[in-house]
């Protein structure tokens, strides 16, 4: 009966521990961007060389998912409740796997299209249904634990580029889509017990604490401007920075950038997390932004092995940081369905940044790559902006309220 009268000096959230939330939440985000994203970056040279996929057909395709990803995006402002469904989330799951799965029984390009769509809507879903859920749950635990979690897009990123390899040497790109379904399915099932909820933090609806709590549009208007510019300039350099590397820097270095950028992502947020302990998120958000910029450009000023590596490095530090604290910041703005929205305007950039690029290409990929590190530049300004009179405590005032 003492356990039952005594008083409780802890939440139920701080008490459990955080690890499960983590580790569901980082394969979920594995499965949906990592694999369910990225593997094609790896594939597309394997499709273009053994499934005579033309090169205006590989842009089309990686066009088609992120008009899938924006739907997605779209999808769950127009629906808020399936950002908090367990079911939406596991169904996204699914999905993504079995449109990985059907890739290679067929070689019609329309076929390819749409399932490259349905791949983008589903990665949408998931990763702001999980990324809902796990900023909710671990909102009374230390920051880096929700950067571990966020590390997982940067572990899948890794495990697809490590696969794509390794089944490279005595496969074919059938084999190659086939595999990296079978890894989506397995991190799946490791994701399956993630269940999403409502925050705990309940503001009450009263006219006084509205007029206490300070309006955050402006900052939240800043830090849409920032992360869709992101989107726009991250995405050139996502679609071409491997191609360019391989240019200037051949051989080994060149064939494994990519894993290169999935294995800096993987700690990354949780040490830009763990640094927003002691320092501002959106000071944070432009710094991370400014070396984005640099490791976009470094393989368009310089060539060989150290600016190939120093890229690959710098655009995986930063790529994931980069969401992890915008959307952190969209949540303590507590401005309504601020993951949907933030995923809607990064997902608009990544239609625009290939347009915008595509001119630029028929002299290489040097032009491209600076107009995508200039993009960056101008995100990285925009965050400035949102540094301006930041309300740093806003949260613990609207718990206190």
């Amino acid at each position: 009966m003492t356990d039952v009268l005594a008083p409780p000096t802890r939440s139920r959230s701080q008490a459990m521990s955080p690890w499960p939330t983590v580790l569901r939440g980082a394969t979920a985000l594995a499965a949906a961007m990592g694999v369910g994203r990225f593997a094609y970056t790896p594939i597309m040279p394997l499709m273009h060389a053994r499934a005579g996929m033309p090169e205006s057909m590989g842009a089309s395709l990686a066009t088609a998912n992120y008009i899938g990803y924006l739907a997605g995006a779209l999808l769950g402002i127009a629906v808020p409740p399936l950002l908090r469904s367990a079911a939406a989330l596991r169904t996204g799951l699914l999905v993504l796997a079995a449109t990985l799965a059907l890739m290679p029984l067929t070689h019609d390009g329309s076929a390819w299209w749409a399932l490259r769509l349905v791949a983008g809507a589903a990665s949408a879903l998931v990763f702001m249904t999980a990324t809902s859920s796990m900023l909710s749950q671990l909102a009374a635990h230390a920051e880096h634990m929700t950067g571990w979690a966020f590390g997982g897009v940067g572990a899948g990123i890794a495990l697809s580029g490590l696969t794509v390899v390794a089944v490279q040497q005595a496969g074919s790109w059938q084999a190659a889509w086939l595999s990296c379904a079978t890894l989506t399915l397995l991190m799946t099932a490791a994701a399956w017990g993630l269940v999403p909820r409502r925050t705990d933090i309940a503001l009450p609806a009263t006219a006084a604490l509205a007029a206490e709590r300070p309006r955050t549009h402006r900052w939240f208007l800043a830090l849409l401007t920032s992360y869709t510019l992101e989107g726009t300039g991250y995405i050139i350099a996502g679609t071409f920075l491997v191609a360019a590397i391989q240019q200037g820097a051949p051989g080994r270095i060149g064939s494994g950038a990519w894993i290169v950028v999935g294995l800096a992502a993987l700690p990354s947020c949780a040490l830009w997390m763990r640094l927003a302990r002691r320092f501002s998120r959106p000071a944070l958000l432009m710094i991370s932004l400014s070396l984005q910029a640099v490791g976009i450009a470094l393989p368009a000023l310089l060539t060989g092995s150290a600016s190939a590596l120093g890229a690959a490095v710098l655009f995986g530090a930063t790529f994931m940081g980069v969401s992890t604290m915008a959307l952190a910041i969209g949540t303590h703005l507590q401005i309504p369905r601020a993951v949907a929205l933030l995923t809607a305007g990064y997902s608009l950039g990544q239609i625009l940044g290939p347009v915008l690029a595509a001119p630029l290409l028929r002299h290489g990929y040097h032009q491209a790559l600076l107009l995508g590190a200039a993009l960056v530049l101008a995100a990285a300004c925009a965050a400035a902006a949102c540094c301006l009179r930041f309300p740093h405590h806003l949260a613990q005032r609207a718990r206190t309220a």
